[in-house]
Protein backbone atom coordinates (compact mmCIF):
# COMPACT_ATOMS: atom_id res chain seq x y z
CA UNK A 1 0.00 0.00 0.00
CA UNK A 2 1.40 3.20 -0.46
CA UNK A 3 1.52 6.49 0.72
CA UNK A 4 -2.32 7.54 -0.01
CA UNK A 5 -3.73 5.64 2.38
CA UNK A 6 -0.77 3.78 5.28
CA UNK A 7 -1.77 1.29 7.83
CA UNK A 8 1.52 0.96 9.92
CA UNK A 9 2.98 3.34 11.21
CA UNK A 10 6.38 1.55 12.08
CA UNK A 11 6.58 1.46 8.13
CA UNK A 12 6.07 5.14 7.06
CA UNK A 13 7.41 7.60 10.29
CA UNK A 14 10.88 7.26 10.31
CA UNK A 15 12.62 9.49 12.16
CA UNK A 16 13.57 12.47 9.11
CA UNK A 17 17.53 12.04 9.44
CA UNK A 18 16.50 8.16 8.10
CA UNK A 19 14.64 8.74 5.03
CA UNK A 20 17.03 11.77 3.91
CA UNK A 21 19.75 9.50 4.43
CA UNK A 22 18.80 7.64 1.70
CA UNK A 23 17.16 10.38 -0.62
CA UNK A 24 20.45 11.11 -2.42
CA UNK A 25 20.45 7.41 -4.54
CA UNK A 26 16.68 7.99 -4.50
CA UNK A 27 16.90 11.22 -6.52
CA UNK A 28 19.54 9.85 -8.50
CA UNK A 29 17.83 6.60 -9.69
CA UNK A 30 14.60 8.67 -10.14
CA UNK A 31 13.39 10.01 -13.32
CA UNK A 32 11.12 12.77 -12.74
CA UNK A 33 8.97 13.78 -16.16
CA UNK A 34 9.23 16.74 -17.41
CA UNK A 35 7.69 19.98 -15.30
CA UNK A 36 8.21 18.04 -12.05
CA UNK A 37 11.55 20.32 -10.04
CA UNK A 38 14.41 19.08 -8.16
CA UNK A 39 15.98 17.13 -11.23
CA UNK A 40 19.50 16.27 -10.18
CA UNK A 41 19.32 19.15 -7.45
CA UNK A 42 18.91 18.05 -3.95
CA UNK A 43 17.54 21.79 -3.15
CA UNK A 44 14.26 21.98 -3.17
CA UNK A 45 12.42 25.40 -3.74
CA UNK A 46 9.11 26.43 -1.28
CA UNK A 47 6.48 29.64 -1.22
CA UNK A 48 4.21 29.98 1.18
CA UNK A 49 0.69 31.70 0.21
CA UNK A 50 -1.03 33.21 3.01
CA UNK A 51 1.16 34.30 5.68
CA UNK A 52 -1.36 33.44 8.97
CA UNK A 53 -0.07 31.38 11.72
CA UNK A 54 -1.41 28.67 10.16
CA UNK A 55 0.84 29.45 6.95
CA UNK A 56 3.56 30.03 9.20
CA UNK A 57 3.29 27.06 11.19
CA UNK A 58 2.86 24.99 7.82
CA UNK A 59 6.04 26.94 6.44
CA UNK A 60 8.25 26.12 9.90
CA UNK A 61 7.33 22.56 9.74
CA UNK A 62 8.01 21.92 6.33
CA UNK A 63 11.39 23.56 6.54
CA UNK A 64 11.73 20.94 9.32
CA UNK A 65 10.61 17.95 7.12
CA UNK A 66 13.69 17.84 4.60
CA UNK A 67 17.28 19.23 5.26
CA UNK A 68 17.85 20.25 1.72
CA UNK A 69 14.29 23.13 1.29
CA UNK A 70 14.44 26.66 1.12
CA UNK A 71 12.00 29.23 1.71
CA UNK A 72 12.18 31.19 -1.54
CA UNK A 73 9.35 33.14 -1.83
CA UNK A 74 5.80 34.73 0.00
CA UNK A 75 2.65 35.70 -0.60
CA UNK A 76 -0.49 37.75 1.33
CA UNK A 77 -2.91 40.20 0.94
CA UNK A 78 -1.37 41.92 3.82
CA UNK A 79 2.37 43.22 3.95
CA UNK A 80 2.35 43.64 7.81
CA UNK A 81 1.20 40.21 8.19
CA UNK A 82 3.64 38.94 5.29
CA UNK A 83 6.61 40.75 7.52
CA UNK A 84 5.53 39.02 10.97
CA UNK A 85 5.77 35.86 9.54
CA UNK A 86 8.91 36.54 7.46
CA UNK A 87 10.57 37.95 10.83
CA UNK A 88 8.92 34.80 13.12
CA UNK A 89 10.57 32.20 10.76
CA UNK A 90 13.80 34.09 10.79
CA UNK A 91 14.65 34.99 13.94
CA UNK A 92 12.33 32.96 16.08
CA UNK A 93 9.31 32.83 17.89
CA UNK A 94 5.71 31.41 18.82
CA UNK A 95 4.97 29.02 15.78
CA UNK A 96 2.25 27.47 15.10
CA UNK A 97 2.72 23.80 16.07
CA UNK A 98 6.32 24.13 15.88
CA UNK A 99 8.95 24.33 18.80
CA UNK A 100 9.20 27.31 20.80
CA UNK A 101 11.91 30.35 19.37
CA UNK A 102 13.00 27.54 16.27
CA UNK A 103 14.66 30.29 13.59
CA UNK A 104 15.04 29.10 9.84
CA UNK A 105 17.51 31.62 9.11
CA UNK A 106 19.40 29.35 6.54
CA UNK A 107 16.74 27.99 5.15
CA UNK A 108 15.16 31.70 3.73
CA UNK A 109 15.98 33.64 1.04
CA UNK A 110 13.43 36.13 0.40
CA UNK A 111 14.42 39.74 -1.23
CA UNK A 112 11.91 42.25 -1.40
CA UNK A 113 11.07 41.02 -5.12
CA UNK A 114 10.07 37.92 -3.98
CA UNK A 115 7.00 39.39 -1.44
CA UNK A 116 4.13 39.87 -2.98
CA UNK A 117 1.09 41.19 -2.28
CA UNK A 118 -2.60 41.56 -2.96
CA UNK A 119 -5.37 39.21 -3.85
CA UNK A 120 -3.44 37.76 -7.36
CA UNK A 121 -0.12 37.60 -5.25
CA UNK A 122 -0.50 34.06 -5.70
CA UNK A 123 -0.18 34.71 -9.61
CA UNK A 124 3.05 36.09 -9.35
CA UNK A 125 4.22 33.16 -6.96
CA UNK A 126 2.92 30.20 -9.89
CA UNK A 127 4.59 32.65 -12.72
CA UNK A 128 8.26 31.14 -10.67
CA UNK A 129 9.95 28.68 -12.86
CA UNK A 130 12.10 27.64 -10.39
CA UNK A 131 9.71 26.98 -7.07
CA UNK A 132 9.16 23.16 -6.54
CA UNK A 133 6.58 23.13 -4.01
CA UNK A 134 4.14 25.66 -2.82
CA UNK A 135 2.13 25.63 0.52
CA UNK A 136 -1.71 27.53 0.00
CA UNK A 137 -2.70 28.48 3.08
CA UNK A 138 -5.38 31.02 2.33
CA UNK A 139 -9.13 31.55 3.37
CA UNK A 140 -10.56 28.00 2.33
CA UNK A 141 -12.85 30.07 -0.30
CA UNK A 142 -9.47 30.59 -2.34
CA UNK A 143 -8.35 26.85 -2.27
CA UNK A 144 -10.06 25.47 -5.28
CA UNK A 145 -8.33 28.52 -7.71
CA UNK A 146 -5.43 28.35 -5.89
CA UNK A 147 -4.82 24.47 -5.99
CA UNK A 148 -6.21 24.49 -10.14
CA UNK A 149 -3.21 27.34 -10.53
CA UNK A 150 -0.35 25.16 -9.18
CA UNK A 151 -1.33 22.27 -10.52
CA UNK A 152 -1.27 23.78 -13.81
CA UNK A 153 2.30 25.85 -12.75
CA UNK A 154 3.92 21.91 -12.56
CA UNK A 155 4.09 22.38 -8.63
CA UNK A 156 4.02 20.24 -5.59
CA UNK A 157 1.33 21.49 -3.30
CA UNK A 158 1.06 20.91 0.55
CA UNK A 159 -2.42 22.94 0.96
CA UNK A 160 -4.02 23.85 4.07
CA UNK A 161 -8.27 22.02 5.13
CA UNK A 162 -11.03 22.23 4.09
CA UNK A 163 -10.12 22.19 -0.09
CA UNK A 164 -13.31 24.03 -0.53
CA UNK A 165 -16.20 25.51 0.69
CA UNK A 166 -19.34 24.69 -1.84
CA UNK A 167 -19.72 22.01 -4.43
CA UNK A 168 -18.15 24.03 -7.54
CA UNK A 169 -15.02 24.06 -5.40
CA UNK A 170 -15.21 20.40 -5.23
CA UNK A 171 -15.62 19.35 -8.39
CA UNK A 172 -12.33 22.28 -9.47
CA UNK A 173 -10.08 20.32 -7.07
CA UNK A 174 -11.29 17.28 -7.97
CA UNK A 175 -10.08 17.69 -11.77
CA UNK A 176 -6.85 19.25 -10.49
CA UNK A 177 -6.62 16.45 -8.53
CA UNK A 178 -6.80 14.31 -11.46
CA UNK A 179 -4.55 16.69 -13.20
CA UNK A 180 -1.56 16.45 -10.81
CA UNK A 181 -1.58 12.55 -10.66
CA UNK A 182 -0.98 12.57 -14.64
CA UNK A 183 1.81 15.51 -13.83
CA UNK A 184 3.47 12.94 -10.98
CA UNK A 185 2.95 15.75 -8.88
CA UNK A 186 2.92 15.42 -4.86
CA UNK A 187 0.14 16.54 -2.94
CA UNK A 188 -0.78 17.18 0.90
CA UNK A 189 -3.55 17.97 2.83
CA UNK A 190 -3.77 19.40 6.08
CA UNK A 191 -6.15 16.82 7.47
CA UNK A 192 -3.31 15.73 9.84
CA UNK A 193 -4.80 12.84 11.89
CA UNK A 194 -4.38 10.93 8.94
CA UNK A 195 -0.78 10.83 10.06
CA UNK A 196 -1.53 10.72 13.39
CA UNK A 197 0.16 7.71 15.31
CA UNK A 198 -2.49 6.85 17.47
CA UNK A 199 -5.19 6.78 14.90
CA UNK A 200 -3.05 4.90 12.74
CA UNK A 201 -3.32 1.85 15.17
CA UNK A 202 -6.93 2.79 15.92
CA UNK A 203 -7.42 2.17 12.24
CA UNK A 204 -5.81 -1.23 12.23
CA UNK A 205 -8.12 -2.19 15.01
CA UNK A 206 -11.01 -1.83 13.39
CA UNK A 207 -9.91 -2.34 9.80
CA UNK A 208 -9.14 -6.02 12.05
CA UNK A 209 -12.57 -6.45 12.88
CA UNK A 210 -12.44 -5.79 16.46
CA UNK A 211 -15.87 -4.52 16.84
CA UNK A 212 -17.51 -6.02 13.84
CA UNK A 213 -19.33 -3.89 11.38
CA UNK A 214 -19.55 -0.44 12.33
CA UNK A 215 -22.94 0.59 12.92
CA UNK A 216 -23.32 3.62 14.68
CA UNK A 217 -20.57 6.65 14.55
CA UNK A 218 -20.86 9.50 17.39
CA UNK A 219 -18.89 12.31 15.96
CA UNK A 220 -18.55 15.37 18.59
CA UNK A 221 -16.60 18.43 17.61
CA UNK A 222 -17.68 20.89 20.24
CA UNK A 223 -15.03 23.58 21.84
CA UNK A 224 -15.46 27.15 22.79
CA UNK A 225 -14.47 28.82 19.87
CA UNK A 226 -11.71 29.48 16.83
CA UNK A 227 -11.68 32.27 14.58
CA UNK A 228 -8.97 35.10 14.38
CA UNK A 229 -11.32 38.45 14.83
CA UNK A 230 -10.76 41.57 12.75
CA UNK A 231 -12.38 44.79 13.27
CA UNK A 232 -13.03 46.83 10.70
CA UNK A 233 -10.51 49.53 9.71
CA UNK A 234 -11.12 52.78 7.88
CA UNK A 235 -10.44 52.79 4.53
CA UNK A 236 -11.87 49.23 3.76
CA UNK A 237 -13.84 48.23 1.04
CA UNK A 238 -16.32 45.38 1.92
CA UNK A 239 -14.40 42.76 -0.12
CA UNK A 240 -11.29 43.73 1.93
CA UNK A 241 -13.28 43.41 5.18
CA UNK A 242 -14.83 40.39 4.33
CA UNK A 243 -11.18 38.56 3.17
CA UNK A 244 -9.48 39.56 6.43
CA UNK A 245 -12.75 38.69 8.37
CA UNK A 246 -12.70 35.85 6.72
CA UNK A 247 -13.54 32.75 9.20
CA UNK A 248 -17.32 34.34 9.63
CA UNK A 249 -18.29 34.62 6.45
CA UNK A 250 -19.76 30.82 4.93
CA UNK A 251 -18.25 32.04 0.81
CA UNK A 252 -14.73 32.48 2.79
CA UNK A 253 -14.25 29.67 5.63
CA UNK A 254 -17.22 27.08 4.48
CA UNK A 255 -18.92 28.09 8.35
CA UNK A 256 -17.61 26.33 11.01
CA UNK A 257 -18.56 22.95 10.49
CA UNK A 258 -16.32 23.13 6.92
CA UNK A 259 -13.63 24.64 8.39
CA UNK A 260 -12.88 22.91 11.97
CA UNK A 261 -15.29 19.90 11.40
CA UNK A 262 -13.80 18.31 8.22
CA UNK A 263 -11.09 16.75 10.21
CA UNK A 264 -13.56 14.52 11.88
CA UNK A 265 -15.50 13.85 8.92
CA UNK A 266 -12.43 12.51 7.13
CA UNK A 267 -11.67 10.46 10.47
CA UNK A 268 -15.29 9.01 9.90
CA UNK A 269 -14.19 8.58 6.30
CA UNK A 270 -11.20 6.44 6.72
CA UNK A 271 -12.68 4.16 9.37
CA UNK A 272 -15.48 3.57 7.27
CA UNK A 273 -12.74 2.80 4.55
CA UNK A 274 -13.36 5.55 2.73
CA UNK A 275 -17.10 5.19 2.15
CA UNK A 276 -19.16 8.31 2.27
CA UNK A 277 -22.45 9.68 3.34
CA UNK A 278 -25.59 9.10 1.20
CA UNK A 279 -27.49 11.93 2.16
CA UNK A 280 -27.78 13.91 5.66
CA UNK A 281 -30.63 16.01 7.32
CA UNK A 282 -30.08 18.37 10.28
CA UNK A 283 -30.15 21.69 12.40
CA UNK A 284 -28.03 24.46 13.23
CA UNK A 285 -28.58 28.38 14.19
CA UNK A 286 -26.73 31.04 16.07
CA UNK A 287 -27.67 31.66 19.66
CA UNK A 288 -24.03 33.52 21.16
CA UNK A 289 -22.74 34.47 17.85
CA UNK A 290 -25.77 36.99 17.16
CA UNK A 291 -24.25 40.52 16.65
CA UNK A 292 -23.28 41.59 13.44
CA UNK A 293 -19.18 41.39 14.43
CA UNK A 294 -20.00 37.66 13.75
CA UNK A 295 -20.40 37.78 10.26
CA UNK A 296 -22.83 35.31 8.69
CA UNK A 297 -21.86 31.81 10.40
CA UNK A 298 -23.74 29.58 13.21
CA UNK A 299 -22.14 28.60 16.23
CA UNK A 300 -24.14 25.21 16.47
CA UNK A 301 -24.99 22.31 13.94
CA UNK A 302 -26.57 19.26 14.87
CA UNK A 303 -26.45 16.87 11.43
CA UNK A 304 -27.48 12.80 10.60
CA UNK A 305 -26.41 11.23 7.99
CA UNK A 306 -26.95 8.12 6.30
CA UNK A 307 -23.59 6.76 4.59
CA UNK A 308 -22.92 3.71 2.19
CA UNK A 309 -23.07 0.48 3.91
CA UNK A 310 -25.53 1.37 6.20
CA UNK A 311 -23.85 2.79 9.20
CA UNK A 312 -25.15 5.38 11.03
CA UNK A 313 -23.12 8.79 11.77
CA UNK A 314 -24.48 11.03 14.11
CA UNK A 315 -23.16 14.55 14.85
CA UNK A 316 -22.89 17.26 16.87
CA UNK A 317 -20.36 20.61 16.63
CA UNK A 318 -20.62 23.72 18.87
CA UNK A 319 -18.80 27.15 19.16
CA UNK A 320 -19.81 28.16 22.97
CA UNK A 321 -17.79 29.18 26.01
CA UNK A 322 -18.41 27.18 29.59
CA UNK A 323 -19.73 24.47 27.70
CA UNK A 324 -19.32 20.64 27.33
CA UNK A 325 -16.42 20.17 25.44
CA UNK A 326 -14.81 17.49 23.17
CA UNK A 327 -13.49 16.66 19.87
CA UNK A 328 -13.02 12.88 18.76
CA UNK A 329 -15.20 9.92 17.72
CA UNK A 330 -17.41 7.33 19.69
CA UNK A 331 -18.32 3.81 18.07
CA UNK A 332 -20.76 0.97 18.14
CA UNK A 333 -20.06 -2.31 16.18
CA UNK A 334 -21.74 -5.55 16.06
CA UNK A 335 -18.73 -6.77 18.70
CA UNK A 336 -18.33 -3.97 20.18
CA UNK A 337 -17.55 -0.20 21.04
CA UNK A 338 -14.68 2.31 20.38
CA UNK A 339 -13.75 5.80 21.88
CA UNK A 340 -10.87 8.11 19.50
CA UNK A 341 -10.18 11.32 21.41
CA UNK A 342 -8.54 13.66 19.39
CA UNK A 343 -4.94 14.00 19.45
CA UNK A 344 -5.08 12.33 23.09
CA UNK A 345 -6.17 8.53 23.27
CA UNK A 346 -8.10 5.54 21.76
CA UNK A 347 -9.85 2.49 23.09
CA UNK A 348 -11.13 -0.85 21.91
CA UNK A 349 -13.60 -2.69 24.26
CA UNK A 350 -14.90 -5.67 23.22
CA UNK A 351 -18.79 -6.93 23.91
CA UNK A 352 -18.34 -9.31 27.05
CA UNK A 353 -14.75 -7.45 27.98
CA UNK A 354 -14.73 -6.08 31.72
CA UNK A 355 -12.22 -3.94 30.02
CA UNK A 356 -10.78 -2.36 27.30
CA UNK A 357 -8.98 -4.79 25.41
CA UNK A 358 -6.33 -1.92 23.67
CA UNK A 359 -5.40 1.63 24.52
CA UNK A 360 -3.73 3.35 22.94
CA UNK A 361 -2.23 7.58 23.38
CA UNK A 362 -0.75 10.15 20.96
CA UNK A 363 2.86 9.54 20.19
CA UNK A 364 3.64 12.36 17.33
CA UNK A 365 3.14 15.38 16.20
CA UNK A 366 0.73 14.47 13.17
CA UNK A 367 1.55 18.17 11.95
CA UNK A 368 5.02 17.43 11.39
CA UNK A 369 3.95 14.11 10.29
CA UNK A 370 2.46 15.02 7.37
CA UNK A 371 4.64 17.25 6.05
CA UNK A 372 7.76 14.41 6.47
CA UNK A 373 5.88 12.35 4.76
CA UNK A 374 5.01 14.72 1.57
CA UNK A 375 8.89 15.82 1.39
CA UNK A 376 9.60 11.84 1.39
CA UNK A 377 7.45 11.29 -1.58
CA UNK A 378 9.28 14.01 -3.30
CA UNK A 379 12.57 12.61 -2.93
CA UNK A 380 11.71 9.46 -3.39
CA UNK A 381 9.18 10.31 -6.48
CA UNK A 382 6.44 7.56 -4.85
CA UNK A 383 2.51 8.24 -5.17
CA UNK A 384 1.12 10.64 -3.13
CA UNK A 385 -1.78 12.88 -3.52
CA UNK A 386 -4.69 13.60 -0.91
CA UNK A 387 -6.45 15.62 -2.67
CA UNK A 388 -9.45 13.48 -3.72
CA UNK A 389 -10.09 12.22 0.20
CA UNK A 390 -9.65 15.26 1.56
CA UNK A 391 -12.02 16.98 -1.46
CA UNK A 392 -14.63 13.86 0.03
CA UNK A 393 -14.11 15.08 3.64
CA UNK A 394 -14.94 18.72 2.63
CA UNK A 395 -18.11 17.70 0.65
CA UNK A 396 -19.20 15.65 3.76
CA UNK A 397 -19.27 18.41 5.95
CA UNK A 398 -20.71 20.79 3.15
CA UNK A 399 -23.48 18.15 2.97
CA UNK A 400 -24.15 18.90 6.81
CA UNK A 401 -24.04 22.66 6.50
CA UNK A 402 -26.61 22.94 3.55
CA UNK A 403 -28.86 20.50 5.49
CA UNK A 404 -29.04 23.13 8.17
CA UNK A 405 -29.53 26.43 6.37
CA UNK A 406 -32.49 24.92 4.28
CA UNK A 407 -33.84 22.16 6.45
CA UNK A 408 -33.88 20.06 4.14
CA UNK A 409 -32.67 16.17 3.13
CA UNK A 410 -28.92 16.79 1.31
CA UNK A 411 -27.74 13.52 -0.97
CA UNK A 412 -24.59 13.65 -1.77
CA UNK A 413 -25.13 14.13 -5.26
CA UNK A 414 -27.14 17.82 -4.56
CA UNK A 415 -24.11 19.06 -2.76
CA UNK A 416 -21.44 17.32 -5.42
CA UNK A 417 -23.10 18.54 -8.28
CA UNK A 418 -25.07 22.12 -6.92
CA UNK A 419 -24.36 24.73 -9.85
CA UNK A 420 -23.68 28.50 -7.44
CA UNK A 421 -20.41 29.11 -6.66
CA UNK A 422 -20.69 31.01 -3.56
CA UNK A 423 -17.17 32.55 -3.78
CA UNK A 424 -15.83 36.11 -5.11
CA UNK A 425 -13.33 35.61 -7.86
CA UNK A 426 -12.31 39.68 -7.64
CA UNK A 427 -8.58 39.83 -7.58
CA UNK A 428 -8.62 43.77 -7.01
CA UNK A 429 -10.39 45.42 -3.64
CA UNK A 430 -12.91 47.26 -5.30
CA UNK A 431 -14.95 43.98 -6.78
CA UNK A 432 -17.95 43.05 -5.66
CA UNK A 433 -18.44 40.84 -2.08
CA UNK A 434 -20.80 37.96 -2.87
CA UNK A 435 -22.85 39.13 0.16
CA UNK A 436 -23.73 42.57 1.56
CA UNK A 437 -24.90 43.96 5.04
CA UNK A 438 -27.91 45.83 5.57
CA UNK A 439 -28.47 49.63 6.67
CA UNK A 440 -28.04 47.98 10.38
CA UNK A 441 -24.83 46.23 9.11
CA UNK A 442 -25.92 42.73 9.65
CA UNK A 443 -25.29 40.13 7.15
CA UNK A 444 -28.09 37.42 5.98
CA UNK A 445 -28.27 34.31 8.02
CA UNK A 446 -29.45 31.23 6.71
CA UNK A 447 -32.57 30.76 7.73
CA UNK A 448 -34.25 26.86 7.15
CA UNK A 449 -37.57 27.28 5.09
CA UNK A 450 -36.60 30.37 3.78
CA UNK A 451 -35.30 30.36 0.33
CA UNK A 452 -34.39 27.85 -2.01
CA UNK A 453 -31.12 25.66 -1.67
CA UNK A 454 -28.91 27.38 -3.59
CA UNK A 455 -29.73 30.61 -1.90
CA UNK A 456 -29.51 29.27 1.73
CA UNK A 457 -26.30 27.38 0.99
CA UNK A 458 -24.57 31.07 0.57
CA UNK A 459 -26.36 32.99 3.34
CA UNK A 460 -28.87 35.03 0.76
CA UNK A 461 -32.46 35.15 0.92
Amino acid sequence: MNSDNPTKPSSLYLPRRTFLAGSTAALAASAFPAGVHAQGNEELKIALIGCGGRGTGAASQALQADDQVKLWAMADIDEGQLERSRETLEKGGAISRSPEGMTHADKMNIPPERRFIGLDAYRRVMEMGDIDLVILTTPPGFRPIHFEAAVRAGKHVFMEKPVAVDGPGIRQVLAAAKEAKAKNLKVGVGLNRRHSPLHHEMMKHLHDGEIGDIEYIRMYNCRSGVGKFHRREEGETELEYQVKHWYFFTWLSGDFIVEQSVHDYDVVQWMLQEAHPVQCQGQGGRLVRSGKEWGQIYDHFYIEYDYQGGTKVITQHRHMRDCWNQVGEELLGRKGKATLIAKQRGEITPFGAERPTWRGMETGNSYQLEHDVLFKAIRENTPHNEAERGAHATLAAIMGRMAAYTGKVVTWEDALNAEESIVSTAETWDGQAPIQPDEDGFYPVPMPGQGNAQDQKSGRH
